[in-house]
């Protein structure tokens, strides 16, 4: 990567170490898509913060499924109202946790080249956790007595025992063992056995000037507020909040009830939504394979497109259709169902996994738990509200919802185009320079010093 002629490339490659512990790190994405409180969860990530930075990712991964391990072993043998509270608070916990901590995992561990790929294992692992989700619901509500929900909620134990043990197995990343006053050589020799190789100089000095950098800050949330850091604190607002309105939850909670309004029966509808979210998860591995080769903003662009077309069609359909009939052909019952899948498929190309990515890979190490914790904060707090007034704004506004969604799909791609850089191929620790470089942000963080 070449950034104003200057070449900046880390050696090193894929090596077994760095997939295996990217695997375990994604996998708390599972608990994230099985389900929490989401209220627990928004607290928690303030929480995590101080806590990723003092104690370092791994040690937040593993408080994040533990709190959730036993939330859910708590709510499945719950005797009153206030052990399933207090389980859903535990499990909101866990998800605050693990979603502040993992994909900083990912993307400090992963080669600049191909941050991209190991970054969507996360929003890969939280739509198989969904698809599980729905699976266990579906088969557990028909279980006589209490004994459905009971089962349902011990089942998160599940993907919740296997990040925590399976965290327990993870290096500390190089980062953070640095951050925190390590030896230094202990800190190389990790790195250099993640990279697979021993010539990983230039890396390790930029992870020692960030290091120094990081310990002058005493108080990261008040730091990020600062004006040199405002590209990030935008980005770390705007991103998680434009992926909740971007209508994914109009489709993800109201299918089953969307395709019983347009005419299809119960059971065919709930095979629709499993058909939604295999679409989703498959969109989203083949667009790991390209994210780190067309750039993350190519990939906003297309997914843009991707889902503006189809709510607008599904709109124009629903407006025409079902508003004279009452109903939906089957014919175009079908119809709604394939502009769904292409929404859902842009859906899980860009806004799903890149929400995850771009904000944990643009901060300067002394603001980066700061910043994510920001980031997800701003997502549990937009879902809250998304999710509170959909029902409202479909008895509302009816079939131009999707039209409002449409709009904002493309006031969202139009903010990319215009105030995010690509961060494609830059080191993590080096993210800064990107900011320096472009036109609009460079005003707030000063003239470029490459």
């Amino acid at each position: 990567m070449t950034l104003k002629g200057e070449s900046i490339e880390y050696n090193g490659k894929i090596t077994w170490f760095v997939f295996l512990s990217s695997i375990i790190a994604a996998s708390g994405g599972l608990i994230f898509g099985y389900g929490a409180a989401v209220t627990a969860g928004l607290i928690a990530s303030f929480v995590a913060s101080p806590v990723t930075t003092t104690l370092g990712r791994r040690a937040s991964i593993i408080i994040g499924g533990a709190a959730f391990l036993a939330g859910s072993a708590l709510g499945g043998a719950a005797q009153n109202i206030y052990m399933l509270i207090f389980g859903r608070l535990l499990l909101g916990a866990g998800v605050g946790f693990t979603n502040q901590s993992a994909p900083l995992y990912l993307s400090e561990v992963a080669p600049p080249k191909y941050r991209g790929a190991f970054n969507f294992g996360f929003q890969l692992c939280v739509g198989v956790g969904c698809l599980i989700a729905f699976f266990v619901t579906y088969i557990t509500q028909k279980i006589k007595g209490d004994w459905g929900w009971r089962i349902s909620l011990a089942t998160a134990t599940v993907p919740a025992l296997i990040q925590t043990i399976s965290a327990m197995f993870l290096p500390e990343t190089p980062n953070s063992l640095i951050q925190h006053g390590h030896d230094q050589e202990k800190a190389k020799t990790l790195l250099q056995k993640i990279r697979g190789t021993e010539n990983v100089e230039a890396e390790f000095d930029d992870l020692i000037k960030a290091s120094e950098a990081s310990r002058t800050i005493k108080h990261p949330f008040k730091k990020i507020l600062e004006r040199q850091y405002r590209p990030q604190l935008v980005m770390s607002i705007a991103i998680p909040f434009f992926q909740q309105v971007t209508g994914i939850n109009l489709i993800v909670f109201f299918a089953p009830i969307l395709f019983m309004t347009i005419g299809s029966g119960v059971s065919t509808s709930l095979v629709f939504t499993v058909v939604i979210g295999i679409v989703g998860s498959i969109t989203t591995i083949l667009s790991s394979l390209i994210v780190d080769k067309v750039g993350r903003k190519v990939i906003f662009y297309i997914g843009g497109i991707q889902m503006f077309i189809p709510l607008m069609m599904i709109g124009g359909i629903m407006a025409a259709k079902l508003g004279e009939h009452g109903g939906l052909s089957k014919g175009y019952s079908i119809l709604i169902l394939v502009l769904i899948c292409i929404y859902v498929s842009g859906f899980g190309l860009s806004w799903g996994p890149l929400s995850w990515l771009v904000p944990s890979e643009i901060f300067p190490l002394e603001i980066r738990s700061a910043g994510q914790s920001i980031t997800v904060a701003v997502g549990f707090l937009s879902t809250i509200i998304v999710a509170q007034s959909l029902l409202a704004m479909l008895c509302h506004f009816k079939y131009a919802i999707f039209f409002i969604f449409g709009v904002w799909v493309v006031l969202m791609t139009a903010f990319v185009y215009i105030l995010l850089p690509e961060t494609k191929d830059v080191p993590i620790e080096k993210m800064e320079k990107i900011w320096k470089e472009d036109r609009f942000w460079n005003r707030y963080v000063g003239d470029a010093q490459i």
